[in-house]
């Protein structure tokens, strides 16, 4: 009976290095200009049926998605949006300073070179090509002037039929090569957000301990996919703050994170045939993480 087990334990152990489909297994991290193999699906979610609810899709996002500035401490990913867009990320991660009428991507106080409005014409750019796709948005206000952001918001997308700002949680034919809106507090347009994560999840004294608040987090996530609200896990963190743990920077963690992550989602895929995990936003994540958290949709 042992030998069984460890027969199996190892059968599922290599089905989980082999689950890449492909993709170099060192793919899990990325902090290099993004290749894409030129048998790479970028538009995936063609393969999602019309009639499933977005709250029930597996959903690659990225945490802070234009935090490519201000140095380790500050940087959460290496690849640009467009690139996100076209290695499978479909949840993207905001935050918002209004000044003089116009709204300004920040991460802190670091300014991310990039005004809303380019960040989402580029995303809408992305949709003409890929119309069967849709991408969520949430926009977090920042800083001074967070009253303003929603304001400014609702007046640039004004009778935009490309964007979906209503909270019913649409199906994926509804809203195929458009941009869905998701709210949370500050933020009131769009679909209604729900985070597993606790207030200082993100900052991290131990990796184990960080693996084990993921998995929980996904394991919570997978009972509550495909209700009135779209599930949000974080795989990001940061040691920066934690005396002993200053050294783990977004990256440096990401870089032992991402590949675990992996690895947890090739068990979960192989046990669980028919999850959900909602959305699960990373940083620096590669292109074979992304393929894991796709194909559990299918």
């Amino acid at each position: 009976m042992k030998t069984t087990g460890r027969y199996l334990f190892a059968h599922l152990y290599m089905s989980v290095l082999h689950f890449g489909g492909g993709f170099c297994q060192d793919e899990y991290f990325s902090d290099n200009a993004l290749q894409l193999p030129e048998s790479y699906k970028i538009g995936w979610m063609e393969a999602i049926d019309d009639a499933k609810f977005i709250s029930d899709i597996t959903i690659p996002g990225t945490h802070d998605t234009m935090a490519l500035y201000g140095g380790p401490a500050a940087e959460c990913q290496v690849w640009d949006l467009w690139d996100q867009l076209r290695a499978g990320i479909r949840y993207l991660d905001l935050r918002v300073v209004a000044l003089e009428n116009k709204l300004y991507v920040v991460h802190g106080i670091v300014n991310q070179h990039k005004s809303f409005f380019a960040v989402l014409n580029m995303i809408k750019g992305f949709l003409s090509e890929f119309r069967n796709e849709t991408v969520l948005l949430r926009v977090k206000p920042e800083l001074f002037g967070k009253n303003n952001v929603e304001k400014q918001v609702s007046k640039m997308i004004n009778d935009d039929e490309t964007v979906w700002v209503k909270s019913d949680m649409p199906t994926m034919g509804k809203v195929r090569g458009k941009v869905v809106f998701i709210q949370k507090s500050s933020f009131r347009l769009g679909v209604p957000l729900l985070e597993t994560d606790n207030q200082g999840d993100y900052k991290v004294s131990l990796i184990a301990d960080k693996e084990k608040k993921i998995g929980k987090h996904l394991r919570q996530a997978s009972e509550q996919c495909g209700g009135n609200s779209v599930i949000l896990s974080y795989s990001s963190g940061t040691g920066i703050g934690k005396p002993l743990t200053m050294h783990l920077t977004p990256k440096k963690l990401a870089v032992k994170i991402n590949p675990w992550l992996a690895q947890y989602l090739g068990q979960f895929s192989i046990i669980h045939t028919k999850a959900c995990l909602g959305v699960v936003a990373m940083d620096f994540p590669g292109i074979d993480l992304i393929q894991r958290l796709i194909k559990i949709n299918h």
